[in-house]
């Protein structure tokens, strides 16, 4: 009678420090030295220690180098960006910054909760990070979790900060000029703003942007329209803005891409062309909603993959002891170019 049992998987021992010493024809010390770039030996034997190395499958003891060098050459990333709409894009330019030091990073969720971001953190110092960077989904929040006096370097990037801290954030009021100013240079006029809710600081931080843009160009600024990050609060505001009760704009400039997505489905409805009546321009960027909409979606990009770079490149300058001045660096955002602002008008 066949057995159904499979055969249990034999793993070969990892090749030792001392088997490629033998190989190679030299002492253990001699190996170890040639692997970590030390000692004095002429290039051909320490070309073909390593030769021997590679051949062999060796892989260094990555703890005990740890011990030896007094790092980890691992980076912890805290984030309560559940859905990682922003922190994955960070968490990806955080990697391409530390990748070449042989340095890698993992990601931990804290969610809202103080008790699970104090046990990520507790459980990160017990791995021995070299350094924590603190992300998040708003700037204007702090994580629900205390990074001071950890002993090792924390950066905050795209979150609010410990007083004194490091940080990175996107440029928001710059992002906005760069939108507004393309619409004014499409020769737009009548421009609107359709934004997020007012308990948000970028909200008003774009906002007033907006209002100076126009104020530059001898425009009127109506008052922003503030409501949720959503495509049916962008549905919603078009019938606010298309009343027949005040001239009909003809740009619409909102603070987000669903909002944007929301503001082009409304006037496709009231059969309001965009972008030959309309033009509009999101803000984020966020590919999978920008590159779907129909037209495809002008968007302000926040370039969160530039932002989690820097901060990467810092924390390894504070890791290898070199100094670094404390305090808010705003990166600048891009704008995004496509078909939903339309060309210059009369053009």
């Amino acid at each position: 009678m066949a057995s159904d049992a499979q055969p249990t998987p034999v793993f070969a021992k990892p090749v030792t420090l001392r088997e490629v010493a033998a190989t190679a024809g030299v002492s253990v010390a001699t190996a170890s030295k040639a692997l970590n770039g030390q000692g004095r030996m002429t290039a051909e034997t320490r070309e073909r220690i390593r030769e021997t190395a590679q051949r062999l499958g060796f892989r260094p003891n990555s703890l005990a180098q740890s011990l030896l060098r007094r790092r980890s050459f691992t980076v912890g990333l805290l984030t309560n960006d559940t859905y990682g709409r922003f922190s994955l894009p960070l968490m990806a330019g955080v990697s391409d910054a530390l990748v070449d030091a042989g340095v890698s990073v993992f990601l931990c969720n804290v969610e809202d909760d103080p008790r699970l971001g104090q046990l990520h953190v507790d459980a990160m110092l017990d791995k021995r990070v070299d350094g924590i960077i603190a992300t998040g989904k708003r700037i204007d929040r702090h994580l629900p979790v205390d990074l001071s006096n950890l002993g090792i370097p924390a950066i905050y990037a795209f979150t609010q900060p410990d007083p004194g801290a490091i940080a990175f954030v996107s440029d928001d009021a710059g992002g906005a000029r760069l939108a507004v100013e393309h619409f004014c240079r499409l020769g737009r006029r009548r421009i609107a703003h359709v934004t997020g809710p007012a308990s948000f600081a970028v909200v008003h931080a774009r906002a007033q942007a907006y209002r100076d843009v126009l104020a530059e160009n001898g425009l009127p600024a109506a008052e922003p329209l503030l409501g949720s990050w959503s495509e049916a609060w962008g549905h919603e505001a078009v019938g606010t803005l298309f009343d027949g009760k005040r001239e009909a704009p003809d740009a619409v400039f909102c603070g987000n891409d669903q909002i944007a997505r929301g503001v082009i489905d409304a006037l496709r409805e009231r059969g309001i062309d965009v972008p030959d009546e309309v033009g509009v321009i999101g803000f984020d960027n966020w590919e999978i909603v920008a590159e779907a909409t129909r037209p495809p979606l002008t968007s302000v990009d926040m370039n969160l993959a530039a932002l989690g770079r820097e901060a990467g490149l810092t924390l390894l300058s504070l890791v290898g002891g070199q100094p670094a001045e404390p305090g808010l660096r705003k990166l600048p955002c891009r704008l995004v170019v496509r078909q939903s602002c339309g060309r210059p008008l009369g053009g």
